[in-house]
């Protein structure tokens, strides 16, 4: 019985041990990636970001249950890499409060995709933000800028952000990629706090995402207040 069980922990350590090495040679790629489009763009005289983004968009239907899962609701609407690539389309996104409920909308670094189970958010989290709905656009696009600018501490480790348009409120949510690596956890969130000039009285909640998976819930059984 012990044997079993220490072979069985050995697997998984060597499965852990593989899949990390698999996702560190996807960052290294995509670097090398990067810096041949910034090359690219500074040659054509734009201005690149560090990162190439996607914004994605998923609309559920309330009160109306489909087979269809989360992930094949998930619609991309454009990619960027520039400063006016952003800015072209961006200034033909739907604002916020014109929005359908319930809708998400997702910014993400391109090769990541807005899931849970996605390689570079499994072992993630996210912090969680509740905003009236008359605020939340101006907090959202605060948040947008700041996460194209690259300006949150940390950068390297945050995948993207979410706007939930729920009935009586707005969800922002930043997701990083490690919820065990505390001072980078807290230190995004300091950093989120300062960048959207956050008053005291909000309330930020962190969620790792395995938990997420357990109960099925974005945003039910926070892990952390702060």
């Amino acid at each position: 019985m012990e044997i079993r069980e220490k072979k069985e922990a050995e697997d998984k350590g060597s499965d852990t041990n593989n899949n990390q090495a698999s996702l560190d040679q996807s960052l290294t790629e995509r670097e090398a990636e990067d810096r041949e489009r910034q090359a690219r763009d500074v040659k054509a005289g734009l201005h690149p970001l560090k990162y190439k983004f996607v914004f994605w968009y998923t609309r559920r239907t309330p009160g109306v249950r489909t087979q269809t899962s989360y992930e094949e609701n998930i619609k991309k609407i454009v990619d960027f890499s520039t400063v006016e690539g952003f800015w072209v389309c961006y200034c033909h996104l739907v604002r916020p409060s014109a929005l359908p409920t319930p809708t998400d909308l997702h910014l993400f670094k391109e090769g990541i995709r807005p899931l849970w189970e996605d390689s570079a958010n499994c072992n993630g989290g996210k912090w969680i933000i509740r905003f009236k709905k008359a605020v939340s656009g101006r907090f959202w696009e605060d948040l947008v800028l700041a996460l194209v600018g690259d300006q949150l501490d940390y950068g390297d480790n945050i995948c993207g952000a979410v706007l939930s348009v729920r009935f009586n409120e707005d969800i922002l949510s930043v997701w990083n990629r490690n919820a065990s690596d505390h001072q980078a956890v807290m230190a995004l969130r300091d950093s989120i706090k300062r960048h959207l000039k956050l008053p005291h009285s909000y309330v930020m909640e962190y969620k790792p995402h395995d938990a997420s998976l357990r109960d099925n819930s974005s945003y039910r059984n926070t892990w952390l207040r702060g």
